[in-house]
């Protein structure tokens, strides 16, 4: 990192200096589902011609965004080396992996793990089917927690005034029939989810696609997580989730109590 950046980031506070505003660029790129051009990036952030200008020049030359021949940008591989990096050395992903496994094993179905980051999901483990249909999703990929059973179930184990903060900033997307329609409608499902001790996915995210998921939460770290089984529903129904919601709120029991044993003081994947 250069010596402008540094000293904008000393001078501005958290969020508004150089290093903020170049993240806000990055993640745009990063998460775009395509290419973006200038113009398409300058919409997304809001900043300055000027200003994003200069971020796109300092993340060209870190190797952190490649600008394309037809001048649209799109992530660098040094990125990938670093969310390799992150992924490789992730404690709590290590300690979770065997309970992971032993799901799989018992289901044959695809297990999730996921770590709650205000209105998403961000995927940091899977264990893939051993069935022909598998899901499409990935690891570092960001789902709505509002829809997805692994989101429902982190959000559940949230105190009332963060959930209801976390609603309230929600853009209830209607993904499919059964998607919740409102903060209203979600807080509802979140207290049958509290009292039952785990979440279902009933096709909210994705036609044809369910799930069962419980919560994993180590306050000591600031960690709110979850983990689910997930299937097709055709193959998936919903008898047989209920039947699994046991063992995955075992493994997430078992995956709590090994995370407040190992793990020293410190934040996890903050």
């Amino acid at each position: 990192m250069d010596r402008k950046i540094v000293t904008d980031l000393e001078s501005e506070g958290p969020g508004t200096g150089t290093l903020g505003k170049a993240m806000a660029v990055l993640e745009a790129v990063a998460t775009a589902d395509r290419p973006l051009r200038f113009t398409d990036i300058l919409q997304s952030v809001r900043q300055p011609r000027g200003t994003l200008h200069r971020l796109l020049g300092h993340l060209i030359d870190e190797g952190l965004v490649v600008q394309r021949n037809d001048l649209s940008y799109e992530p660098g591989l040094r990125l990938l080396k670093l969310a390799y990096r992150s992924w490789s050395g992730n404690q709590f992903r290590d300690i979770a992996e065997p309970h992971l496994l032993r799901l799989h094993e018992l289901t044959g179905e695809t297990v999730h793990l996921g770590i709650l980051r205000e209105t998403e999901i961000i995927y940091v483990d899977k264990v893939e089917s051993r069935q022909t249909v598998r899901m499409s999703s990935q690891i570092g990929k960001a789902s709505p927690a509002y829809c997805t059973g692994i989101g429902k179930a982190a959000l559940s184990s949230l105190a009332r005034g963060e959930l209801e903060r976390i609603a309230a900033k929600t853009q209830f997307v209607p993904f499919t029939e059964r998607t919740h329609r409102s903060a209203t409608s979600l807080l509802a499902e979140i207290e049958e989810i509290r009292h039952q001790g785990h979440a279902f996915d009933r096709e909210e995210h994705e036609a044809e696609i369910c799930c069962v998921a419980a919560p994993i939460v180590v306050p000591e770290h600031e960690l709110v997580a979850g983990i689910s089984v997930t299937g097709p529903s055709y193959r998936v129904t919903m008898p047989q989730l209920a039947a699994w919601a046991a063992d995955v709120r075992n493994a997430a029991g078992k995956i709590e109590e090994e995370a407040r044993f190992r793990l020293g003081p410190g934040r996890v994947g903050r």
